[in-house]
């Protein structure tokens, strides 16, 4: 089996999360649906990019998307929430995926329609998803399209998603469901993270073999998560691309898991998540230098975060 297409290889199309519950976002809904807006119109690239899917969860919704993305195709599709880099389907191809088991990021979060969204959307492109009995969010693994996955060891071996199953064979079924023929495991995710260390907010591959790794900052929370993940990398022969960190990240006086990381790797743009922070277009700059082919586009993703998380938990793409 091969294994999925790395992100950087031609997409069909990208399905992209848009906020529909006011309860859950609160006086966050406006901001966050706006700046959704704008990493999808950053994708779309009127036009040189790929196709926007916008997913909203109701009618509400759906107007409010078609209001702010008028370039966009809308999606209505009732979920929970709008991570659908966890709670959609992987894809192998265009015409095949696996749909996995989700439980709100280990018990944390239980809401309706996340449990089978990613064989809905799946169905409704004409998609093969075919569903693997355990629990498996895409956030928390990433391919370099050759066979090699990496992921980390808080998620993946956390008693919370399949406790009964060990190391082995986590990895025996990375290669049985996904193709995945090496597991590079690092250790801890970021500070505060509740998806328990998903490695798309802290390492991504940005070629074959090549991990991008944030570099800490002065007073940064995840020093010794950076410190511990390149060592790993390093010691398994993968080359690390050193990436600024967004150093201390504060919201209400609490660490907030914020990373430049969480970009997402578009047909036209690479789309890098903002937060205010002295090394913003630091950021933006390294990661446009790893994709010369396309543009680096930096847009805020503030109101997104309250939420936890940021453009890439929020997309899925549809390999060409």
């Amino acid at each position: 089996m091969m294994p999925p297409p790395a992100e950087w290889a031609p997409h069909r199309a990208v399905w992209i999360g848009f906020p529909s519950h006011r309860e859950l976002w609160l006086d966050d809904l406006a901001p966050a649906r706006a700046e959704v807006a704008a990493f999808a119109c950053a994708v779309h690239a009127d036009g040189r990019g790929e196709p926007v899917l916008l997913v909203a969860a109701d009618r509400e919704a759906a107007d409010a998307a078609r209001d702010a993305a008028p370039f966009a195709r809308v999606v209505v599709q009732p979920f929970g929430d709008i991570w659908l880099r966890d709670t959609g389907p992987i894809l192998l191809s265009a015409l095949e995926g696996r749909a996995f088991g989700f439980n709100g990021w280990g018990g944390k979060y239980d809401l309706a329609g996340d449990e089978d969204i990613g064989e809905r959307l799946a169905a409704g492109e004409g998609i093969a998803a075919r569903r693997c009995r355990w629990v498996l969010e895409g956030g928390a693994i990433d391919g370099d399209g050759t066979g090699l996955v990496v992921t980390t060891q808080q998620c993946l071996l956390n008693p919370n998603r399949n406790p009964s199953l060990s190391r082995d064979d986590i990895e025996a079924r990375l290669a049985d469901d996904l193709g995945f023929e090496r597991v590079l495991w690092l250790g801890e995710g970021l500070v505060n993270d509740h998806t328990d260390g998903h490695v798309d907010n802290l390492a991504r591959f940005v070629a074959p073999n090549r991990l991008a790794l944030p570099v800490a900052q002065e007073n940064d929370p995840n020093w010794r998560v950076y410190q511990d993940a390149r060592l790993r990398a390093e010691a398994a022969g993968v080359e690390v691309a050193a990436i600024p960190s967004p150093g201390r990240v504060l919201r209400d006086e609490q660490i907030v898991p914020a990373s430049y990381m969480n970009f997402y790797i578009g047909n036209a743009a690479v789309v890098v998540p903002l937060y205010g922070a002295a090394n913003d277009e630091a950021a933006v700059a390294a990661i446009g230098a790893l994709f010369p082919d396309r543009a680096a586009v930096g847009l805020r993703a503030d109101h997104i975060l309250t939420g936890g998380g940021s453009f890439h938990c929020i997309s899925q793409q549809v390999p060409a």
